[in-house]
């Protein structure tokens, strides 16, 4: 069980920093073990992470210099439970392209990932499977069906994308000058968000320039009640 985020802010300044800091501590209760956060800023994707709650993360950073240079705010979150190795913390990112992903692709050892997907990996957390696939083109709701996954996603255009099988939730809010993902609905909530929808199983959430567009991947699922 862990938290992700997506948040596009327009015009971000002062007043939107409580917005932000209170998404990101009301996600700690989906894990204390480690936070961390990817933003878009002079055409690169900036990660930062550290093995400490969110609240601590959160209250050391500077959200003015998370701002685009167009002045809106583009950035993905990830909020870790861990049950085992400590090591290898989300956001999972290049210079191009960062994915923070709640759930399991592969409870297999890491030395077999390259034959059964065809992905090379830098680290032993299977989360990293899914930007591998991603930077090879391949969609991942179909790559690793039926593995569980919540994931947002964001690149060096600013452009953010959230999608989930039936095997982990996802919600969404939005307003004229916000749109927000969030793991569970009561975080959105209790960060002060009234409106709340649930992002819809096998369907890729965009969000490019506060343009929003959706389609739905066709995966031969059984029984998805």
């Amino acid at each position: 069980m862990c938290g992700v985020l997506g948040i596009a802010i327009k015009n971000f300044n002062d007043k939107d920093h409580d917005l932000v800091r209170g998404l990101f501590i009301q996600s700690m209760i989906r894990g204390k073990h480690a936070t961390g956060v990817s933003y878009v800023k002079n055409g690169k994707v900036i990660t930062i992470k550290e093995p400490i709650p969110a609240v601590d993360f959160i209250n050391k950073q500077d959200l003015n210099e998370w701002r685009n240079e167009d002045g809106n705010l583009y950035c993905i979150g990830h909020i870790r439970y861990s049950t085992s190795d400590l090591r290898y913390n989300q956001p999972f990112a290049t210079d191009s392209l960062g994915v923070v992903h709640n759930g399991v692709i592969s409870q297999e050892s890491p030395d077999t990932w390259l034959d059964t997907f065809g992905l090379e990996t830098e680290t032993a957390n299977d989360s990293e499977l899914i930007l591998r696939a991603l930077e090879k083109g391949e969609t991942p709701l179909n790559k690793f069906h039926p593995a569980s996954m919540a994931v947002c996603t964001i690149d060096s255009n600013k452009k953010i994308t959230a999608f989930r099988n039936e095997e982990r939730p996802l919600y969404y809010s939005y307003s004229n000058n916000f749109y927000l993902f969030a793991s569970t609905a009561d975080i959105l909530k209790r960060a002060g968000i009234t409106y709340v929808g649930k992002v819809p199983m096998y369907t890729i959430i965009s969000l490019d320039n506060f343009e929003v567009s959706s389609y739905t991947i066709d995966v031969n699922v059984e029984d998805l009640q």
